[in-house]
């Protein structure tokens, strides 16, 4: 049975939903936006203080040889990469890149890895942790989110590695999403993305907080990277995103505060929860989450406060971002201390 709100599953289009739809729930809930606490993306709430980009960024083509490579690669430590308009124009054109392959994708996870491979006419198998190692004879391509979204999963670089060797030698690959790594980045396996058939996903989305930007990168080896950029095409990502990006890379004391309050906060959130009888089954420093049978009524009886989290249908959970400030912390408290008297 489908218990999801009709908040996120209304649409008939086909398009999937994510966190952030807030302007939507504005509309749904008929509570003003400004009104809102909005939990629902799994975004540092505390981002990067953005400044304001040169005039002449804004009349000018991107140029690639500028300093953003050079740079993106010190601060991930990669020895190759691409920059792109997020990590979603990677994941809709890498399965364009392969013959129709059997695809093990981490779930539950983030939608859109599954649904670009089976776009594209690749049998798509859905894969809990614990199946993996058991099915990669039968696989050609396993996309793993790391930490995983929703659930906070995570591997061990050894696991990770020896996954890439058994899918290599078949001419495998296999995919690292890690959009949420920058706050643990000594579990990142980017400096391993020379190899032939490892491909790691980042993004300046999460840790940055700037979603809006749009700029990722994609670390790989050459050739894929060479066979990713000619599908892109030119100007991937904009002049003022590029220097912005720049910006934010280079900042590293910011980076290190970041860190610091990420994982504090991520701390604080799981107790929080806790003391309400809402302990997290998984989550990390962006976020928590917890399953429950009556996720979409919690859902709903959160969204009438004006608190907006993430609904999951499969299985039925909540994914609780970071609140920002003091008075979000003590809202969310007692919207919790309301909801859960009349659940």
């Amino acid at each position: 049975m489908n218990t999801q709100h009709p908040f996120d599953r209304k649409h008939g289009s086909g398009i999937l939903h994510h966190g952030g739809r807030l302007r939507e729930a504005a509309i749904c809930f008929d509570i003003p936006m400004k009104q809102w606490l909005d939990l629902s993306t799994g975004i540092n709430p505390n981002s990067w203080p953005v400044k304001i980009p040169p005039a002449s960024t804004w009349s000018r083509l991107p140029e690639d040889i500028d300093e953003l490579n050079a740079v993106a690669c010190r601060y991930y430590g990669a020895d190759a990469l691409l920059p792109t308009a997020g990590s979603q124009a990677a994941i809709q054109i890498l399965p364009q890149l392969r013959p129709s392959s059997r695809v093990g994708v981490l779930t539950p996870g983030y939608a859109e890895h599954a649904a670009m491979w089976r776009r594209f006419g690749h049998t798509v198998t859905p894969l809990a942790p614990e199946q993996i190692s058991s099915v990669l004879p039968e696989t050609d391509v396993l996309v793993l989110i790391h930490p995983n979204n929703p659930t906070g999963a995570t591997f061990q670089t050894s696991q990770l590695m020896a996954w890439h060797k058994r899918l290599i030698e078949s001419g495998g690959w296999l995919i690292v999403d890690e959009a949420y790594m920058d706050a643990t980045p000594e579990s990142s396996i980017v400096s391993y993305a020379t190899k032939p058939g490892l491909i790691v996903l980042r993004s300046l989305g999460k840790f940055f907080g700037l979603a809006g930007a749009r700029v990722g990168f994609v670390c790989a080896h050459s050739e894929l990277l060479t066979a990713l950029n000619h599908r892109l095409g030119p100007w991937a990502v904009s002049t003022p995103a590029r220097w912005m990006a720049i910006q934010a890379l280079l900042d590293s004391d910011w980076q290190h505060t970041a860190r610091q309050f990420l994982q504090q906060a991520g701390r604080r959130l799981y107790l929080l929860l806790s003391q309400h009888g809402l302990r997290p089954d998984g989550g990390c420093a962006f976020f928590q989450w917890i399953r429950c049978e009556n996720a979409s009524e919690l859902f709903e009886k959160l969204a009438y406060q004006g608190i907006l989290v993430r609904l999951f249908d499969d299985p039925p959970s909540l994914r609780f971002g970071l609140p920002c400030t003091d008075s979000d912390w003590q809202r969310l408290d007692a919207s919790l201390s309301n909801v859960l008297r009349t659940v």
